[in-house]
């Protein structure tokens, strides 16, 4: 048993990880939903950029991206995938650790329909990570893509989401000289209870 109090209180850590996120909603001045995603090349050589979360189900994080990025082709090369959700203001992070599989259903196709308009002809536009010419080139493409779908256009099937489904979940939350909080979350599979573990900073 961990002595946890606080921020750290509670039996289900998609929970936790939703509080965090409310709060960080409040007091992060740009996307508190931002995450640094990791992911593994072919190579094994280790790639990390930015996306943005944008749900905390009852027990996966999902985000969405162009399904032929080299982030997805990462993702489906190897199966697992890594990330780490910083809040300055709050002085806190949470780093997640699982396996993926694809949101490319009603849910995603929900989501896709919430985006601005241009978000969304963009996503038609954009070959994401692949090479460009240039910005005009970049805009052409738009233009086009506004000509052919008109103020309504369909998620591309190129275009979702990715499910995490964690076997292990990091809470941090600064301490005076540098005596940190940690409490780490882990499980072998979604059908294991969680091992909780007090960490040394």
């Amino acid at each position: 048993m961990t002595d946890r109090t606080g921020i750290f209180a509670g039996d289900d850590p998609f929970a936790i990880a939703r509080a965090w996120l409310a709060e960080a909603e409040q007091t992060e001045v740009n996307d508190p939903n931002a995450i640094a995603l990791s992911t593994v090349d072919a190579d094994g050589l280790p790639n990390a950029r930015m996306v943005l979360l944008k749900e905390i189900e009852d027990d996966a994080f999902v985000f969405y991206t162009n399904y032929e990025s080299a982030k997805a082709q990462e993702i489906e090369q190897a199966g697992k995938a890594a990330f780490v959700m910083h809040w300055k203001s709050l002085r806190r992070q949470i780093r997640v650790r699982g396996t993926v599989t694809r949101e490319d259903g009603p849910k995603a196709d929900e989501y896709f329909r919430s985006r601005s308009l241009k978000s969304r002809l963009g996503a038609w536009a954009s070959q994401q990570s692949r090479p460009l010419s240039s910005r005009a080139a970049l805009m052409a493409e738009v233009a086009k893509m506004t000509a052919r779908h008109g103020t309504n256009p369909p998620r591309p099937s190129f275009w979702g989401g990715y499910r995490i489904t964690p076997s292990q979940i990091e809470f941090w939350a600064d301490g005076a000289f540098r005596l940190h909080d940690r409490f780490v979350w882990r499980r072998t599979d979604a059908r294991h209870e969680w091992e909780i573990t007090r960490l040394n900073p």
